[in-house]
């Protein structure tokens, strides 16, 4: 015989509290954010399950090293920002978490570190060329594959479906960040 959803099942009662926060937790970010953006990541570096890991489930994101994108940080992120957490050169590219922005732009250590693929020898500790934001991640998701992106007119014009788009850090519109909560995660 098979086995069927029980209501009582400490599984199904689990799930149902993790989806009722996810839901609570997205209505709270669309709510509070100034701007909704999307951050790729190769996750050998870090993945959604990295920044879940961390302390505080807060992640420094280093090695920045285009100018718009650090524009971005330094100019445009706001505490509290809404950010479709993206893995990239990964077999399935997609979104696979919801996070937030959690510190303002800072200096990018590794840009001084000799010893790092991200060091700059142009760069100076008085005067640093690349910076880094603080991530923490709020919940993971079954990745949403690009091509799944692709198929909804409503997403178009997300930069991240652009022919040539090879930025690490684009915004996302309030209304691109609602649909696909909607269509994805439950909200």
């Amino acid at each position: 015989m098979g086995q069927s959803f029980c209501k009582d099942c400490p599984i199904f009662i689990s799930f149902a509290i993790t989806a009722m926060n996810q839901k609570a937790t997205l209505s709270q970010l669309i709510t509070t954010a100034n701007r909704f953006w999307l951050m790729k990541t190769e996750p050998g570096e870090c993945s959604i399950d990295d920044a879940l890991n961390a302390p505080n489930h807060q992640v420094d994101w280093f090695g920045i090293r285009n100018y718009q994108a650090r524009n971005f940080l330094r100019d445009d992120m706001t505490l509290g920002d809404a950010v479709l957490f993206y893995h990239s050169s990964y077999p399935k590219p997609g979104i696979a978490g919801i996070a937030r922005i959690a510190s303002k732009a800072y200096p990018d250590p590794l840009q001084f570190d000799t010893s790092s693929e991200y060091f700059d020898p142009k760069s100076k500790e008085e005067n640093p060329r690349w910076l880094t934001i603080d991530v923490e991640a709020l919940f993971k998701c079954p990745v949403i594959e690009l091509g799944e992106l692709r198929e909804h007119e409503e997403l178009a014009n997300m930069r991240v479906l652009q022919k040539g788009n090879r930025l690490s850090i684009t915004p996302v519109s309030k209304e691109e960040f609602e649909f696909i909560a909607k269509q994805w995660l439950g909200y």
